[in-house]
């Protein structure tokens, strides 16, 4: 089971220019709103013609400009869950679940649509109209619709935003099970980088209308290898960065030299650490440990979110770190050493 998409599709604002292969796994979209990733689902699907390339689904061809191939969406039999559900208000549920098999013999139809309530826990709602459900009842029959015509791929837009967070995470669970179920090819856009962790086995950031490198989950969090990357994973502390030495990085917003038991490349823009990778020292000799003064503190439910600076009168960004509620003893003002995790750090 494979997907190839080699796409550009000009629009006013943007340009798209999409290059990615993906092979019976779950691949996120992930990037900014307006980046083109629900285009790409849209182009995938056949909702929208892109300009040039090509999209191959199991060595059948969607679209070739080339070859001048263009298959309608109902030819491509893809499963899509749109992110509003596009449930169709004046059809009981058990005819929006339908839609899909209209052309099957209607006693076997009854049959599939019987099975498909069932499965997706809908039984008693059937003769409703979709303004009659909850956000998750309405998400449990768009995926029952789409699902129903056995699709060859399964494609996911957004498809929790719409819920609040405790239906959302029960709506999650439910998704990871349907997922392995379908054991085919999943595409799942979204914008929020906890999600795709969970959901997704690899995963492509979206830039400005560019789809950049695939990269697995883990090294994609461990390890950013672009600005955007960095951005979208949530790293909240980035610096312009040089190479001052065969082993050593200067981070110009966070005004220290940081110290490298390898040799770091000549090629360094950036220098980038998490928020939970940052510690308060009270080894000032360490490597990597440098003085800072508290310049605010934000409290949240469980922790406690830190913002320090090397120098009050000076242009370096505050750098950003949490600490746990535990003994807990700081003000604004206060002096501290911290230390940067060297395994944690990193660059590009």
């Amino acid at each position: 089971m494979s997907l190839y998409v080699d796409i550009e599709k000009q629009f006013s604002s943007f340009k798209l220019k999409v290059n990615f292969d993906s092979k019976n796994e779950v691949l996120g979209l992930l990037g900014e709103s307006g980046s083109g990733k629900s285009i790409t689902l849209k182009c995938i699907s056949g909702l929208i013609t892109p300009d040039k390339g090509q999209i191959i689904l199991n060595d059948k061809v969607f679209f070739d400009s080339e070859k001048k191939i263009n298959l309608s969406p109902q030819l491509r039999n893809t499963g899509y869950l749109f992110q509003n559900y596009a449930l169709f208000p004046t059809m009981k549920i058990k005819d929006n679940i339908k839609i899909g098999i209209a052309n099957m013999q209607k006693e076997k139809q009854n049959l599939l649509m019987k099975e498909y309530i069932k499965k997706f826990g809908l039984s008693g709602l059937e003769d409703r109209y979709p303004w009659q459900l909850s956000g998750g009842q309405m998400q449990r029959v768009a995926l029952a619709r789409a699902l129903i015509t056995s699709p060859d791929i399964l494609l996911l837009d957004e498809p929790f935003s719409a819920l609040d967070m405790h239906l959302r995470n029960n709506m999650e669970k439910e998704l990871l099970s349907i997922i392995k179920d379908f054991n085919k090819n999943v595409v799942f856009v979204t914008h929020d980088i906890s999600e795709a962790y969970r959901v997704c086995d690899e995963i492509i950031v979206y830039e400005n209308g560019n789809s950049l490198k695939k990269r697995n989950k883990y090294e994609l969090f461990t390890h950013p290898k672009t600005l955007s990357e960095a951005k979208l994973t949530g790293c909240k502390n980035i610096s312009k960065a040089s190479k001052i030495s065969d082993n050593s990085i200067m981070a110009e917003d966070f005004g220290y030299k940081f110290i490298f038991s390898e040799k770091v490349p000549d090629d360094i823009h950036y220098l980038c650490i998490r928020s939970h990778n940052i510690n308060i020292s009270q080894n000032i000799n360490s490597r990597n440990t440098h003085p800072y003064t508290i310049t605010n503190i934000i409290e949240n439910p469980f922790d406690y979110t830190l913002y320090i600076r090397k120098d009050l009168n000076s242009n370096n960004k505050p750098i950003e770190f949490t600490m746990s509620k535990d003994n807990f003893n700081y003000k604004i003002g206060d002096f501290l050493y911290v230390n940067f995790m060297e395994d944690k750090l990193f660059y590009f």
